[in-house]
């Protein structure tokens, strides 16, 4: 007598009734006055491997025969380069000549170096790829977003702004090492010259490439050395392409850029940059 609640024939409160506000949530009117989001972050899917191996096949082969089919603007890139330099000299950082004489005179670290340029590139990049489909695969889909990303805008650069690299230049004593050592290195020196871009430099995807890497291991890798070793190697990469005469430091700034724009991609696709998002796909259970 006088209670305010309704209790069932199992003695348990039957739920209150719906309060205005979620009656009108409820029903058809209410849930048709609600504005609909303009944009739903995609979930992450377990990636396929056959279609990840060809995925990058495809887009590595087409980054190559865009890049090489450049024209090469050899005027308009010496110009650039010596715009380049200028302003280098005017923020006093244009060193560049300076690294590449001190580390030639040491034969057995510029060969390292040389090799480190035409390998490391690639190698490294797959293989941080391949270990985060394998143990990551909640983030790979995000992580491959932010680097192929990259890569593209980058195209754009080699386009717009063609760029000799430090070792073409004409009136500055720049050593190409690659041609003085006699060792197989940048596909752009050498016999490879005739069918590589020259004038691709701005922006440099070693460095976008490098600290993409070097972001993923550190942000994911569990032992502290990988991490540290992570984190140092757009460090060595940046030394090595001014090194060996390839960029300006300038060009590294591009290459960053380009991955800001690439991590900034994948935070708009996924709502969340690679390494907050799960690290394995959820399993999606039927009805």
């Amino acid at each position: 007598m006088g209670e305010a609640t309704v209790r069932t024939l199992e003695g348990r409160t039957a739920a209150p009734p719906p309060t205005e506000e979620r009656a009108e949530r409820l029903s058809p009117e209410g849930a048709a006055q609600r504005k609909p989001r303009l944009w739903t972050p995609r979930s992450p899917r377990r990636p396929r491997l056959w279609f990840e191996v060809l995925l990058i096949a495809a887009s590595y082969w087409t980054y190559s025969l865009v890049r090489n089919a450049v024209p090469e603007q050899r005027a308009a890139a010496l110009r650039n380069a010596d715009w380049i330099w200028r302003v280098e000299n005017t923020l006093h950082i244009a060193v560049e000549d300076t690294v590449n004489h001190a580390v030639n005179s040491v034969t057995w670290l510029i060969v390292g170096m040389n090799y480190y340029y035409a390998t490391l590139h690639f190698v490294l990049t797959i293989g941080v790829l391949v270990w985060l489909y394998r143990w990551h695969p909640g983030r790979y889909a995000a992580a491959r977003l932010a680097l192929f990303a990259t890569t593209g805008v980058a195209l754009l650069g080699y386009y717009l702004f063609p760029l000799a690299p430090p070792r073409l230049m004409n009136g500055v004593d720049f050593v190409d090492t690659v041609l003085v050592h006699h060792t197989w290195g940048s596909m752009a020196s050498g016999n490879l010259a005739n069918v590589s871009n020259q004038y691709a430099a701005m922006p440099s995807m070693h460095i976008g490439w490098s600290t993409w890497c070097g972001v993923t291991i550190a942000l994911l890798a569990r032992p502290v050395w990988v991490k540290v070793l992570g984190a140092l190697y757009p460090v060595a990469t940046l030394v090595v392409i001014v090194a060996t005469a390839n960029h300006f430091w300038l060009d590294a700034v591009g290459g960053l850029l380009c991955l800001a724009f690439g991590f900034g991609l994948s935070f708009a696709w996924f709502r969340a940059f690679p390494h907050r998002l799960a690290r394995h796909v959820a399993v999606q259970r039927a009805g």
